[in-house]
């Protein structure tokens, strides 16, 4: 009979403490390393994370959560559904990182975020011709990897359901579900493979099932995992659902034959306690948060846990989900002061509190007394801690949102902002410009003390002075500072916020080798001082064409920030807004008349069930006209939002009520413009023409025959040309030939306009 057990997570990060990973793909992309040291990179870290795991307590160690870009990217490949455009290149590597970035002549495949998450994953592309083949090659090493090191390892899948319901349909209409009788052999397959490789438990992810499912999809969701239960040689079946509740799926999957159950208790709200089939099955109970990085109240778990054993088969404890969305550990983090420190628990401080609720469940370990003691010293001191409110923000915020009136109609501020005199098919960029060395190096030696404010300044000035010249050099209509002084979109603008706090290493990956710093929400939101005006003024001081200011919105500062967990977010949303509105006036009477707020996180943190989603709108598209309703008709209001299914959200764009909209559409050829015309659309509009996440250079008619299919969408008067997204993570040579061509195309179609 197989074992059961009582403390695990359902995922680990990969970039690696110190990001050795990042650095070590970026390098042999690079040419730097070879495959073979790569691969040598990636085993030392597998080792550590599960050796880490293993001795920290935890019982069942997850295996094949490990990636070099994206585990959904991994699935693909062992299923055999990479892109044809890819089939082509003989080198396995080289293809995986083709169709994940592209190369020279190969577009990449279409990247989004993951559920509700800052965590950007792969589409992959299924077309009728798309012939399904296992290749388990990957995750078989893995689990060989971690057996021969003595680690009780459960390999981990993406399961068949949220494979396909995530995909892509090429050239069919056909819902991609209908493919799943195609697909479950091979998962029955590897099923056995792993058996006789000789794990004994295998986890298939499937987050997928907690958003809104049709009696369709739940009746195929229930004979799959027929089908996979009824395989006699295999491992133990664990289905993992988190990111929300399962709810009408729950009792579906409980009267199966799988043999455990992975829920999350954190973002779910379901009943375990009367659902039949349960009592036959090992319950995953993922009751410390894998998302965010407050302390678990173990109290409170501990009864939870209490409850629910007598209503299961047999209990563990776990993460709610991965731990792939929190930085790995709180040691280095010595800038925290020691309070609000002790209310945080990253991924190692995750473990060991389910380990010790693990050790408290089952009664074998006293020692736990200490841990269940500090965690309530934290509490108390979080509950009390006069930074958590400030009356003052709260007094003036209830004030303004009670009898602001907004901006003008759209009309009247067309009429007021057509004082810019701005040509046919306006062009700028979005935001940021290439982060050399020698912009990192100037940041490293200003916090070592190496160099003082003074000369970071002139550094940060010169790095401006290059970029705006580049911008006129390049015949860019609209420019930007390039950002130089910024690590970060979000990091920057919470380094100056009262309420908010930075790391020094809790470093997150957000696709690929791309990480973030998110910065930790802990308190009500003050903006003591000007944050932008002195370094967009300085830009705007270099030349006579329009110098956007560049601010980034609310819902994107709480998307891609650990927000506090001790009021509802709406009312954090409107604390930031209050403090970005304030920006925006005196950027206004600096003399600055266009103004980009960006919001590319608005569609993120759209609750998964649709029962939810109008309220979060709501809020979300309030906090944005909160922040910009503060300006004259005459100042321009931009607003940016990518990498993200645009459809669900398609209104509250609409109702943001920007001036001008850009929007990413590069690699999805445009398809976001239907959907704004659909809900009458009527402002400017700035569809992507450049995909900045791949290192490819698009040509002259590239880019033409995406201007030629947004005309065919919007009138162009209403369109502006621009990349999809920032230039900081280019290279100065990709970038200046890019934008070279995105001018040279938009005077090509202008003067075709003009004839």
């Amino acid at each position: 009979m197989t074992s059961t057990f009582t403390a695990t997570v359902l995922g680990s990060p990969r970039i690696g403490p110190n990001r050795e990973l990042k650095k070590a793909v970026e390098s042999y992309w690079a040419g730097g390393l070879d495959a073979e040291a790569l691969d040598s990179v990636a085993r030392d870290l597998r080792r550590q994370t599960w050796i880490g795991l293993r001795n920290a307590g935890v019982d069942s160690v997850p295996v094949n959560t490990f990636s070099y870009y994206d585990h959904v990217l991994d699935t693909a490949a062992m299923l055999g559904a990479l892109p044809e455009r890819v089939a082509e290149i003989g080198d396995d590597l080289h293809r995986y990182f083709a169709a994940a970035r592209g190369n020279a002549t190969v577009p990449p495949l279409e990247m989004t975020k993951w559920f509700d998450t800052n965590y950007h994953y792969l589409v992959p592309e299924i077309s009728p011709s798309t012939m399904f083949a296992l290749n388990p090659s990957k995750v078989l090493r893995e689990l060989e990897e971690a057996l021969a090191l003595g680690i009780p390892a459960r390999p981990v899948v993406v399961g068949p359901v949220t494979f396909l319901l995530l995909s892509k349909s090429v050239g069919s209409d056909a819902p991609l579900l209908e493919r799943l009788d195609e697909i479950v052999p091979l998962y029955a397959d590897l099923l056995a493979l792993l058996a006789d490789a000789g794990a004994e438990w295998v986890q298939i992810d499937e987050p997928a099932l907690v958003a809104d499912r049709t009696e369709d999809e739940i009746a195929s969701t229930k004979r799959a995992y027929d089908q996979l239960s009824a395989i006699q040689a295999r491992p133990a079946i664990l289905v993992a659902s988190y990111f929300g509740s399962l709810g009408e799926v729950l009792p579906a999957l409980a009267s199966s034959d799988v043999d455990g159950l992975a829920v999350d208790l954190v973002a779910g709200s379901d009943s375990l306690a009367s659902v039949p089939g349960l009592e036959r099955k090992h319950v995953v109970a993922g009751i410390v948060d894998g998302r965010n990085i407050w302390r678990t109240d173990l109290d409170r778990a501990s009864t939870e846990l209490a409850a629910l054993a007598g209503h299961v088969g047999s209990l563990a404890v776990s993460t709610s989900c991965s731990l792939l969305h929190v930085p790995y550990t709180l040691d280095g983090e010595t800038d925290l002061d020691d309070t609000l420190r002790s209310w945080l628990a990253f991924g190692a401080e995750k473990v060991l509190e389910v380990v010790v609720l693990g050790r408290a469940m089952t009664g074998g370990d006293e020692s736990v007394t200490d841990e269940f003691t500090s965690a309530r010293a934290a509490a108390a001191t979080r509950n009390t801690d006069p930074r958590l409110r400030d009356t003052a923000v709260r007094s003036r915020l209830e004030a303004l949102t009670a009898s602001d009136p907004g901006r003008g109609p759209a009309a009247q501020r067309r009429e007021a902002q057509s004082a810019l005199a701005l040509p046919l098919l306006p062009t700028t960029t979005l935001g940021s410009y290439p982060q050399t060395s020698r912009i990192r190096l100037a940041r490293a030696a200003l916090r070592k003390g190496e160099i003082d404010e003074t000369d970071y300044v002139n550094r940060m000035r010169a790095e401006i002075s290059d970029v705006v010249a580049l911008q006129e050099k390049l015949d860019l209509d609209v420019l930007v500072h390039g950002e130089p002084e910024r690590n970060d979109m979000v990091q920057y603008f919470a380094e100056q916020l009262d309420g908010f706090v930075a790391t020094t290493n809790g470093w997150v990956q957000s696709y690929g080798t791309r990480c973030v710093r998110p910065p930790i929400l802990y308190g009500d939101v003050r903006r003591p001082n000007p944050m932008t005006i002195e370094w967009i003024t300085f830009a705007q001081s270099l030349t006579r064409r329009p110098v956007k200011g560049m601010l980034t919105g609310p819902v994107t500062i709480l998307a891609w920030s650990f927000v506090r967990d001790d009021q509802p977010l709406a009312d954090s949303a409107n604390q930031v807004a209050l403090a970005i509105r304030d920006e925006t006036v005196d950027l206004q009477q600096a003399g600055i008349r266009i103004i980009q707020v960006d919001e590319p996180a608005l569609r993120e943190l759209l609750p998964l069930r649709s029962a939810d989603q109008q309220a979060y709108l709501d809020w979300a598209v309030g906090a944005f006209r909160l922040a910009t309703s503060g300006v004259a008709d005459s100042t321009q209001i931009h607003t940016h939002l990518c990498y993200s299914e645009f459809g669900d959200v398609i209104e509250a764009i609409a109702n943001l009520d920007a001036d001008v909209t850009s929007i990413e559409a590069a690699r999805s050829h445009m398809e976001v413009l239907g959907d704004l015309n659909a809900v009458g659309f009527d402002l400017g509009v700035g569809p992507g023409v450049y995909d900045i996440h791949s290192p490819r250079v698009p040509g002259v008619e590239e880019i033409t025959g995406l201007l030629t299919e947004a005309l065919n969408a919007v009138p162009a008067e209403r369109l502006w040309v621009n990349p999809d997204c920032g230039l900081k993570t280019r290279t100065p040579s990709e970038v200046e030939a890019s934008l070279g061509n995105l001018v040279q195309a938009a005077k090509l179609m202008r003067a075709k306009l003009q004839k």
